[in-house]
Order: structure tokens, then sequence, then C-alpha cells
């Protein structure tokens, strides 16, 4: 090319789509269609405003309730299970949340290496900016890199959909820059999400996961209470769900997933069941 040329760059192309695109959730359409169904009968009989109005508040209740229940697929899809399909017919898979932890992933990381087995991390997008090596060596060592927000804020399911577009897809930039893989799941901080997510996972070509089962090992210092929520009823497809950051301490001091996660790993395989990565669990892969 000519030193002097003015031609202009090609754009990249986008990359391709990994899900394919669904349809919005039922409760979307429908509470568009109440808010029309309201707003038409104030107009007709504004005396009985109180009645449109706790109308309105019945809807947003519906919607909000909605949103603090982790496992629902009301607000739209959510892995709450591995997909039904041969190849998951004695899959389960463990995931863990809120790292990296410059104390805790280490270790387990290391603990999974020595079970020769692989996870699915959802990482903070400000915990991989403050330790990128960390993020890198979960994915070389074989583990998924998938976004679980930039900050985790607590108040994520009262978010409008501007700023939870901008607190995933800063998570997705910051996890594809330092990992050099592009995250396919997301999760919501603590679970809790709103009407807004699913359009906004879509734009993003993100898929929600929840889980099966988890140890509630944040807060929990037994850790014969926390493998018991894990273990009780263990079936294939199931989603489990630990802590590497934020994790709660047991009374010798030991991070409670490092605690209990050899006891999980061999029950499991004592029951045939092998450890996937929810993107190994994909039936359409």
């Amino acid at each position: 090319m000519n030193e002097f040329s003015t031609t202009t760059p090609r754009a990249q192309p986008a990359p391709p789509r990994r899900w394919p695109q669904t349809r919005y959730p039922a409760i979307l359409p429908a509470t568009a269609a109440w808010h029309v169904f309201v707003l038409a009968g104030w107009l007709l009989a504004p005396a009985a405003w109180p009645w449109w109005l706790a109308a309105i508040f019945v809807n947003h209740a519906v919607f909000t309730v909605a949103g603090l229940l982790p496992r629902t697929s009301l607000l739209g899809p959510n892995w709450t299970h591995l997909p039904v399909g041969t190849r998951n017919a004695d899959a389960i898979a463990l995931t863990i949340d809120d790292g990296p932890d410059p104390i805790v992933t280490p270790q387990v990381l290391d603990l999974l290496d020595s079970f020769d087995m692989r996870a699915t991390f959802f990482c903070i997008g400000a915990n991989v900016e403050r330790y990128p090596a960390l993020a890198r060596e979960i994915v070389a060592r074989g583990h998924a890199l998938e976004n679980h927000s930039q900050v985790h804020v607590h108040t994520f399911s009262v978010t409008l959909p501007g700023a939870l577009t901008r607190e995933i897809d800063a998570a997705q930039r910051t996890l594809e820059q330092v990992s050099g893989e592009r995250p396919m799941f997301f999760r919501a901080p603590a679970g809790l999400r709103n009407l807004f997510l699913e359009p906004v996972l879509r734009k993003l070509d993100l898929r929600l996961a929840a889980w099966t089962r988890r140890g509630y090992d944040t807060r929990e210092r037994d850790p014969e209470v926390v493998a018991r929520r894990l273990l009780d009823g263990l079936a294939a497809r199931d989603i489990l769900l630990l802590h590497d950051g934020n994790a709660a301490l047991t009374a010798d001091g030991k991070p409670m997933i490092v605690a209990v996660l050899p006891r999980v790993i061999e029950l499991a395989r004592a029951r045939k069941l092998r450890f996937v990565t929810l993107r190994e669990a994909r039936v359409d892969a």
C-alpha cells in the first residue's frame, strides 16, 4: 500500500454467535401489554386510579420476586442443570465463583490438578484486572473462565438496561483481554437478576447459568454441613456451586472450598459421575 494512502482499514467482522437467538421471555411482552391495559383503564376511568396503581404494583412485584429466585426460568433461559443429552447422562459440573483470589485460587487449582478434573470459574472482572496472571493460569490449566460481572454489586437486580450492559460487557472485555478467551456463560451476582437481563445477555451472546446445588460456603464454617448440602441427592446433570473468592474459613483456618472439594470429588466419582465444564456440556457443541 502506498504510504500516503488514505484507505480506511476494514472493520473487523463480529465474531460468530455461540448461542442461538431465543425468544424473549413471555413476561416481557406480558408486562408491556399490562402497562398498556392499565394506562387505557386509567384514561377511561381516572377515578379508579387506586386500582390501576395497584395493578401496576402487582405487576412489578411479580417480576421483582422472580428476579430474587436464582433458579427460575421465568425471566429467560437459565441453566439450573446440564442440558439433557447422551453426553451429559453421567456428567456433573463444578462451578466456582467470586475469584480469582490470590490465596485460595492457587490451592484450588492444585487440588483440581491432583484429581485431574476441570471446573468452571465465574470470575469478577475487577479481580481479574487485579490478578491477571492468576486468571491466565486458570485457563492454562484447562478450566473455563466465565463472566460474573465486573464489580459484583448487590444492587444488580435493580439496575437499568444501560448500566447492566456496561457492567456485563466490561467484564466480558476484561476476561477476554486477559485470558484470550471470550466467556460464554454469565452468572448474576448472588444469582439475582431483573427483567432487563435476558435482552442484555442476548446482545452480548451469553447464556445465564445458575446451579442445582450450593453449599453456602461463604458463611458456613462447618465443612460437614457444606458437603452434605452438595452431596445429598447428588445426581447426573447437577451443577454445583462453591467459592474461591469470599470463601469462609473452617475452624482450623482452611478455606471451605479446599476442605470440602476432596470429599465431593471422591463421592461423585464413587457414584460413577464425571466432572465437565459448562462449555463441555453443551449439547450443540
